[in-house]
């Protein structure tokens, strides 16, 4: 039997919410300005790229380092102060005079912004004792959701009809705002001065998924060089985690059933997410002609069905993880299979989109649950930082795998052919969740 979530519990994560949304809605606000900014800063399309490039890579450095951050000097610390940093790097890359400077700029905030996430999940997890994490989780995925369905309006509004320097500028507001409810909110903690730093883990770690992300985010002679180096490095890196006492990751978490199948569930859902996400704008703008601003509001109804997910968190906590996962995955299934046809209805696809926006987001909560849900309390800040690399991984490797598809080229079905894998790559994770656990939460482990 479920109780109702601490109101306690509830404000922290309202709290943590508001800062998480402000890097995850300028990734696609940038995104949708890359064109703007190469004519305005004179730069070619292989420069203007680094603007994206380069807050991925910065992303991928600190992110390994986010779990010890959080037991040395504290959450609350580390929030209010990457939050500061995400805060200035969005102030300079605003005042950027070109291209190189604005790459720069683009770093500090990526460094700032790749420890949100994980911290956010640690205070909230941390708070909730293991309790209503179905419900939680409902709460804190909003900014996962409302990025991609309000970053593309936002930007194509900001691009159109106002100087690109306030596709910056517009998290000013919002990274003010959420600082002074965190300063008030977030409950004080302490590190643990003597928390020793794995500095052999970190000089692996973090270039190896650095490169790893560059690599598959490139093309040619870049990927066959940079990818087979971040797998050796990470790969390195996993021998030496587990002959170390407190390596930077402790990936002795993943001889946890369900925290190693919600991490493969987290890292096949990063493929069928965000190779999804990468597919569908293309599929409107190239397939069917559609303009930017045109292509995001059709996008609109997977929102709308991952609003409507948002129902599953207490049916999580009721029924336990497996179900909604596996469930929501099959609809996600359902619902990107119609782009595999080679002229789908135009009143079907909408339909579509809100069935595979339900099933994804559904699925993702319940991944998440699993993999919290029996976690001693000291594994949380190890395991925020895990589950945020294999998200960041799946999706790397999902859009490098459909782009590579998409350009083998199939005549008129380069869109239905990608589609088919992503719904293959759904179908499979289905399979993968039915080893998570099925009983409600407890103090018991499952069987």
């Amino acid at each position: 039997m479920t109780t109702r979530p601490d109101p306690a519990v509830l404000k922290l994560a309202g709290i943590l919410v508001l800062g998480a949304l402000a890097p995850l809605l300028d990734s696609t606000i940038v995104s949708i300005a890359l064109h703007t900014l190469g004519h305005d800063l004179d730069a070619s399309t292989a420069a203007v790229q680094w603007v994206s490039t380069a807050y991925l890579l910065a992303l991928a450095v600190v992110v390994p380092v986010s779990g010890w951050a959080v037991e040395r000097f504290g959450a609350r610390r580390v929030w209010l102060g990457s939050l500061t940093l995400f805060l200035a790097g969005s102030v300079l890359c605003g005042l950027a005079w070109d291209i190189g400077s604005l790459v720069v700029f683009r770093v500090v905030q990526g460094a700032g912004g790749g420890m949100l996430l994980p911290v956010l999940q640690t205070l909230v997890m941390r708070a909730a004792g293991g309790r209503n994490l179905g419900r939680l989780m409902a709460v804190i995925t909003l900014p996962a959701l409302l990025g991609p369905i309000l970053g593309p309006v936002l930007g194509g509004l900001i691009v159109g009809h106002l100087s690109w320097r306030w596709i910056f500028y517009v998290n000013l507001p919002v990274c003010l705002l959420a600082l002074a409810l965190a300063w008030r909110g977030v409950p004080r903690d302490t590190g643990r001065p003597g928390k020793r730093l794995d500095l052999t883990g970190l000089l692996l770690l973090s270039p190896g998924l650095a490169a790893l992300v560059y690599g598959l985010s490139a093309d040619g002679p870049t990927r066959a060089t940079a990818t087979p180096l971040g797998a050796l490095l990470v790969g390195a890196f996993a021998l030496h985690a587990l002959r170390t006492a407190e390596p930077l990751v402790d990936l002795r978490l993943f001889g946890d059933r369900a925290f190693a199948v919600s991490s493969a569930l987290t890292f096949l859902g990063g493929l069928s997410l965000f190779g999804g996400m990468f597919l569908l704008p293309l599929y409107y703008q190239q397939a069917r002609g559609e303009g930017a601003i045109a292509a995001g509001l059709l996008l609109a109804p997977q929102g709308l069905g991952s609003l409507l997910a948002r129902v599953t968190g207490p049916l999580t906590d009721r029924l336990g993880p497996r179900p909604v996962a596996v469930g929501g995955l099959l609809l996600s299934a359902a619902g990107t299979l119609p782009f595999a046809f080679r002229h789908p209805g135009a009143t079907l696809l909408p339909v579509a989109l809100v069935v595979r926006g339900l099933g994804m987001s559904a699925a993702n909560m319940a991944a998440m649950v699993g993999a919290y849900r029996d976690l001693d309390p000291v594994r949380i800040p190890d395991a925020s930082t895990g589950i945020r690399i294999v998200q960041q991984l799946g999706g790397s490797f999902g859009t490098a795998v459909l782009a590579a598809i998409l350009a083998q080229g199939h005549g008129g079905s380069d869109f239905a052919h990608a589609f088919l894998w992503v719904t293959a790559f759904t179908i499979v994770a289905a399979a993968v969740g039915l080893g998570l656990p099925v009983r409600v939460a407890s103090a018991e482990r499952p069987s």
